[in-house]
């Protein structure tokens, strides 16, 4: 049963679906169970009400947040990995509020173009502008992102370093820069940015590879790295510069012969999200599967969506 993943809401199962999606494993899933899981996430949709309207609208959050904390809000990120189960498993998305969505997604944008995960002041930067481009382009529909704002916030956040931060006057990272460049590419901003600014994110971008990828200058090589800089270099064109061969031989290191999975570094214990990052920065990279590096879903998947969706 799902019932053991409420409180937990859509970060284990999204989990799942994604890892299942690059390992060409959802097919092994029945119908029935698919249905199943189909039903489970739907349920997790806020719908307005007469209290709060739509300003809560989305998919709900988990459990990290406090408990003293009303947990009944959208989620900007859950709402993201809800439209990406819902499509890998081969919804056509029929089920979603999509006024309520968007809506909810709207009340989330700040004056200064940036994003907050839930309605109430919390932290706000390039992840949650990320995940507003994906809603935005797998619903067909802007209405939810003052478009314009949006990049010129994420404009904003490019360093000097050249890569971009999670917000203005922080260090560059390979989690920020990903976010930035998937959403400016989703938003059709990315051909705004000056050839000046290319050149060096791309040389900032390709410094990060040691074996593997790290994330910032003089940190160690991490597993998720490759797919968020990997993914990076493929969404500016420069993926033919990356030595592939070196960074699949540091992913084979970080992956547990007996246990399976893939851990953040070599000997560690592996965990869900390295694993997942580990396979989809080794199909972005080499190619063997088919991965639409901006919004980090199969080719599969994605022409599932056009065909079914995008209407």
């Amino acid at each position: 049963s799902l019932a053991r993943y409420e409180k937990s809401k859509l970060r284990v199962p999204g989990g799942v679906m994604f890892a299942r999606m690059k390992l060409k494993g959802i097919d092994d899933i029945s119908d029935k169970r698919k249905a199943e899981i189909i039903a489970w996430i739907y349920s997790l949709q806020v719908k307005p009400d007469d209290k709060h309207g739509y300003s809560r609208c989305g998919f709900y959050a988990s459990d990290s947040l406090p408990e003293s904390v009303d947990s009944n809000y959208g989620h900007i990120a859950m709402t993201y990995v809800a439209l990406c189960s819902l499509i890998i498993l081969g919804d056509d998305l029929s089920g979603i509020d999509r006024e309520a969505v968007l809506q909810g997604l709207k009340a989330l944008q700040l004056d200064s173009g940036s994003y907050q995960c839930i309605s109430f002041g919390t932290e706000s930067d390039a992840r949650f502008v990320y995940c507003a481009a994906c809603i935005s382009y797998f619903l067909n529909d802007w209405r939810g992102m003052d478009v314009e704002k949006a990049a010129n916030f994420l404009f904003s956040i490019q360093s000097y370093e050249g890569g971009f931060s999670q917000n203005l006057g922080r260090e560059s990272h390979g989690g920020s820069t990903f976010c930035a460049l998937a959403a400016l590419q989703l938003m059709g901003k990315l051909e705004d940015m000056s050839g000046e600014d290319r050149a060096s994110l791309i040389s900032w971008c390709l410094n990060r590879q040691q074996s593997g990828f790290n994330g910032r200058p003089n940190k160690p090589v991490d597993t998720c790295y490759s797919f968020w800089l990997g993914a990076s270099l493929t969404l500016l064109g420069a993926q033919d510069f990356i030595n592939k061969e070196c960074n699949f031989s540091f992913l084979m290191t970080t992956q547990d012969r007996y246990m399976g999975g893939f851990s953040k570094w070599p000997g560690y214990l592996p965990d869900p999200l390295h694993s997942y990052f580990g396979i989809a920065g080794m199909y972005v990279i080499s190619g063997e599967v088919e991965v639409h590096p901006a919004l980090n879903i199969s080719m599969r998947a994605y022409r599932h969506w056009q065909s079914q969706c995008s209407s």
